[in-house]
């Protein structure tokens, strides 16, 4: 376990500052939001393990993995899986920004989102150069723009904002797919927009159940994002093997 897994799974629920939510919540209505949530993952999971085996199990699969190192592949997969990890807890830190009033926080929580997020896009600079990094870093950041944007929208009980936060969220997933499958022609586009929309989905979910103080299943999210984003650092460590054996060597 990382120490970034670590705390996000010891982060004490007492300090999340969720208790400041002024929209009365409907039972009803939030477990009708949460089951369609849930839907749209499973929809978008059984998406993505088609798309998967087509990505995996390539003819030409065994002769450019052959080329590879597998110590540098790896490491790539591992330095991938630690970045995206940091990705989920600093957002989550994001999100529970939004119902806290501390400037100096939010800054600092910022400046670490920031920095991960350069970091992931930097992993690309290698192979694509520097221009599609900072592309990769835009659409990142616009990801999880929205997503703070559905926290708030969350925060201050504004339907509208909400489904204005969603909607950039399955935009957002659209351009991902479309850069990532254009520079690499092993990432296709379905299975990357799957990825990235189950990812929000997860995202948004994850800003329900804060809402709705449901903190046992809040552990059970968190599991289940760390492990998609390992899906999505390896799809792309997969991709990058194939398309570059030979920078692994």
């Amino acid at each position: 376990m990382t120490g970034v897994e670590a705390d996000a799974e010891a982060l004490p629920f007492e300090h999340l500052g969720y208790g400041c939510f002024t929209r009365t919540l409907n039972p009803a209505r939030d477990r009708i939001s949460m089951e369609g949530i849930m839907s749209k993952i499973l929809e978008s999971m059984a998406v993505l393990v088609l798309a998967l085996v087509g990505l995996m199990g390539c003819d030409y699969e065994p002769r450019a993995v052959g080329d590879a190192n597998p110590v540098r592949v790896a490491e790539m997969k591992q330095t991938f899986r630690d970045l995206w990890l940091g990705h989920i807890y600093w957002v989550q830190h994001v999100v529970l920004s939004s119902a806290m009033s501390s400037p100096a926080k939010d800054d600092a929580v910022e400046k670490e989102v920031e920095a991960n997020t350069k970091q992931i896009a930097n992993m690309v600079m290698p192979f694509y150069g520097e221009a599609a990094s900072k592309k990769l870093y835009s659409l990142l950041d616009v990801n999880i723009d929205a997503v703070r944007e559905y926290s708030e929208a969350t925060v201050a009980g504004n339907k509208p904002q909400q489904e204005a936060a969603l909607a950039r969220l399955a935009s957002n997933a659209d351009a991902i797919a479309d850069f990532l499958s254009q520079v690499n022609p092993y990432l296709q586009r379905d299975t990357v927009r799957s990825l990235i929309a189950a990812h929000g989905a997860h995202h948004v979910l994850q800003i329900n159940q804060y809402q709705a103080k449901d903190y046992a299943q809040l552990t059970e999210t968190w599991g289940m994002m760390r492990q998609h984003v390992y899906l999505i650092a390896d799809t792309l460590t997969t991709a990058l093997v194939k398309q570059f054996p030979h920078q692994f060597s």
